[in-house]
């Protein structure tokens, strides 16, 4: 029974492993489709009046060369006017990206929630509050999307953006008030996470059933089914940046711990909408380089007001070798058991990040990694799971502070 217990966390990083390659691959092939078509679709050209691609229904082409290859894709108004016997479906890219991504999500974060969601410094909850907090959190978000898409609101375009910003950074700053910084911006990824997939699999491919199976029918297909998927594709576009950024945000503590962290995000977000709308425009032709320029000022004031304040050289300790017997003895006691080539913390088979301190040259050759992380951002214990104290980041910070002897 106790290799068996020793073997679960093992399993579960070699499961966090391949999953979490599969969510890469797939949302590379989901997002650079996206992309592809959102470029297309700026990019083609109507035919010439009277030409033969015009009478026969193409709203726009264009000639590409890639892979050694000339292409020449065309883009119909509503449809042609026969339906061709082979057609390209894009949706598993988008579906197998959401199931690999909330399995990610349930190995990393659900079944190790206490670590991983919990802060008590933040909310006492349950691991099965927390749970249920981060998959409402999902159903919330895709329920007001939607109805906010299908409302009046929704043929507003900018009206509608910053309504849904809005929405989405009050939502991150409801889940920083149940969640820690770290799960809080991931459940924030995922709801726009799965307002995207929802997007294809409740609208985008039932529209084009609908105009595929009216084709069949002898019927003309009904254009407001290629005028709804257009604007949910639309809207993914946008959605992209953010959640690329979530998805590595959990590398980045100085932006979830901090003490704003919904703010920091909706900063990070208006940068990404607008460099991303920067390059939609791009592809049509117009080059406004006031959105990339507002975007780039945004990232580069945020680093600014997060930017930590520089230690205050103090005097030299009278025994640095008692101080840093004090320090390594909190590192111990606070971090090693995560932070070794053995974890003991449940949950856990190898150190974070491969971060190891449990002799003195590691706590040494990590001197600065340590400072950061327990005492100017405090992510460090994970959800402060060991319980360090303000005088242990006290004693810490003073013996960085005085060389790191």
């Amino acid at each position: 029974m106790e290799v068996f217990g020793y073997l679960v966390p093992y399993g579960l990083e070699w499961l966090n492993l391949i999953v979490r390659w599969l969510h890469l691959i797939t949302g590379i092939a989901w997002i650079g489709a996206s992309f592809y078509f959102v470029w297309l679709d700026n990019t083609i050209r109507p035919p010439a009046p009277g030409s033969a691609l015009a009478d026969k229904g193409v709203s726009g082409e264009l000639w590409a060369v890639h892979g050694g290859g000339f292409y020449n894709p065309q883009k119909y108004l509503v449809a042609p006017a026969e339906l061709p016997k082979e057609l390209h479906w894009f949706k598993w890219e988008a579906y197998s990206t959401w199931l690999s991504g909330f399995a990610l999500l349930t190995i990393v974060y659900y079944f190790n929630a206490q670590a991983m969601m919990v802060d008590k410094s933040v909310a006492d909850l349950s691991s099965w509050q927390a749970i249920g907090i981060g998959i409402g959190a999902l159903v919330a978000g895709w329920t007001f999307y939607d109805l906010l898409c299908r409302s009046k609101l929704g043929q507003h375009d900018l009206a509608f953006g910053l309504v849904m910003f809005v929405f989405l950074v009050g939502s991150a700053f409801v889940l920083n008030k149940f969640l820690s910084g770290r799960a809080a911006y991931i459940h924030v990824g995922a709801m726009i996470g799965t307002m995207m997939v929802a997007n294809v699999l409740m609208l985008i491919i039932p529209g084009q059933r609908k105009m595929v199976e009216a084709m069949m029918a002898g019927q003309k297909p009904d254009p407001i089914h290629g005028l709804k998927a257009k604007q949910r594709s639309v809207h993914n576009n946008y959605f992209t940046l953010p959640v690329l950024f979530i998805m590595i945000s959990n590398h980045y503590a100085m932006t979830y711990r901090h003490e704003h962290a919904w703010a920091v995000l909706a900063v990070i977000m208006a940068a990404g909408v607008l460099i991303r709308h920067f390059f939609n425009l791009r592809h049509k032709g117009r080059v406004e380089w006031r959105y990339p320029a507002a975007g780039v000022a945004l990232l580069v004031g945020l680093a600014i007001a997060l930017a930590p304040k520089a230690p205050v050289a103090g005097a030299a300790a009278a025994d640095p070798a008692a101080q840093f017997v004090k320090v390594q003895s909190i590192i111990a006691q606070r971090c090693v058991a995560c932070h070794s080539d053995h974890p003991t913390q449940p949950g856990f088979a190898s150190a974070p990040a491969g971060v190891m301190l449990h002799d003195a040259a590691l706590i040494r050759q990590n001197a600065a990694r340590i400072y950061q992380q327990s005492v100017q951002l405090k992510a460090m214990p994970l959800a402060n799971l060991t319980q360090m104290t303000d005088a242990e980041r006290a004693q810490v910070a003073a013996w960085f502070e005085a060389g790191a002897k």
